[in-house]
């Protein structure tokens, strides 16, 4: 039978949108799903799906990392989830853009006291710098004892803070450290 003018228009008002593209295929009765099929193969189709857990807030929820070689080239929410179900917030859903963003930093910098560029460094001296100015620190300002005696072991002139890219052993393993190290103020803000 063929599909007359007026048939065309009651189908594409029965659609999502009178009068739109997609209104008016859903409305025939055409279905996208083989069409975003084959748009998901074609675009993960040599890639590795490696299962993960989204670097964000404490809900953990599971990720597949498509990699081709040694590039991450798509990250989406795992469908075998049986708490996110292939679903994630806005900031899970970024996830791709922290790891691909061209804004990155991706070397040490480190800029000297008065100094108005910052220089290009190596790893291994930026890490034996940090960990010279914390026991320096840490030296400098550590309090054993109270002035009515009670032993306190703690250093009130080092801070932490933790964000929403760090992910829950990390921040487990950095609150041991630094609390080992004496330091009380210890903030992790992930909701943000």
């Amino acid at each position: 039978m063929p599909l007359t003018r007026r048939d065309f228009l009651r189908a594409s008002a029965a659609g999502l949108g009178p009068g739109t593209a997609l209104g008016s295929l859903l409305g025939l009765g055409a279905s996208l799903a083989p069409a975003t099929a084959r748009a998901q193969q074609l675009r993960i189709r040599d890639a590795k799906a490696t299962p993960s857990v989204c670097p964000y807030c404490a809900v953990g929820c599971a990720t597949v990392v498509h990699t081709i070689g040694n590039e991450i080239v798509n990250i989406e929410g795992d469908k075998r989830s049986p708490h996110n179900e292939g679903t994630l917030c806005p900031k899970g859903a970024a996830t791709y853009q922290l790891h691909k963003n061209p804004n990155r930093a991706t070397k040490v910098l480190h800029r000297k006291p008065g100094a108005t560029e910052w220089e290009e460094v190596e790893l291994e001296w930026a890490m034996d710098r940090v960990a010279q100015l914390v026991k320096k620190t840490r030296d400098e300002t550590f309090v054993e004892r109270l002035s009515n005696g009670k032993l306190v072991n703690y250093t009130p002139a080092i801070f932490a803070l933790g964000g929403a890219t760090l992910d829950n052993e990390w921040n487990h393993l950095q609150q041991k450290l630094l609390r080992g190290l004496g330091v009380v103020a210890i903030e992790n803000q992930a909701r943000i």
